[in-house]
């Protein structure tokens, strides 16, 4: 376990079984449909790529990085797109594959954004879901875990650009951040 690591709180053993299970209800959920599958960069990377070789239907992919975050821990409450998709959205079935949500600021405005762009349809799987945080409201159709409110790192999770290759997901001790 890493040294700024307090605890793991999903082993790789557990995410692997959750991808799994997301894959399943995913692949149910699509089959037949022209699926967008966008990818929330950086972040959701391990997970969007574990997601793909797991699911058994065709899709294709594209990414947008968005920031909210800067080098903290909380939001800003302001999504800046830095990075849009690169393909038209229109009439598309949209996922959008997040790593964890927890204000709902940033996904709150990406359903907004795509659909205003003229996607058919746009859902959200995430990894992690941490409800005590939420500010806005915002339908996650595919869940993979609900979490306490603390900060978590590893399996593309980050601080300060750090942390993301851990191959679990741990809590980060509240020393390194504060």
């Amino acid at each position: 376990m890493n040294k700024d690591v307090e605890r793991i709180l999903v082993s790789e053993h557990e995410l692997a079984s959750i991808v799994e299970r997301l894959a399943r209800e995913i692949d149910s959920d699509y089959e037949g449909r022209d699926l967008l599958m966008v990818g929330v960069l950086k972040g959701s990377i391990l997970f969007m790529a574990d997601l793909m070789k797991a699911m058994k239907n065709d899709f294709k992919i594209d990414f947008v990085v968005v920031s909210s975050y800067a080098d903290g821990t909380e939001s800003t409450g302001r999504v800046n797109v830095l990075k849009d998709v690169s393909q038209s959205v229109e009439g598309k079935d949209l996922l959008i594959v997040e790593d964890i949500i927890d204000s709902g600021n940033t996904l709150s405005f990406l359903v907004k954004y795509f659909l205003a762009k003229g996607a058919a349809s746009v859902k959200i799987v995430t990894l992690f879901d941490k409800p005590d945080r939420r500010r806005v409201e915002v339908p996650v159709k595919y869940v993979g875990k609900v979490i306490p409110d603390a900060f978590i790192v590893g399996y593309g999770l980050d601080y300060a650009e750090k942390y993301r290759t851990l191959p679990y997901v741990g809590i980060l001790k509240p020393e390194v951040y504060l």
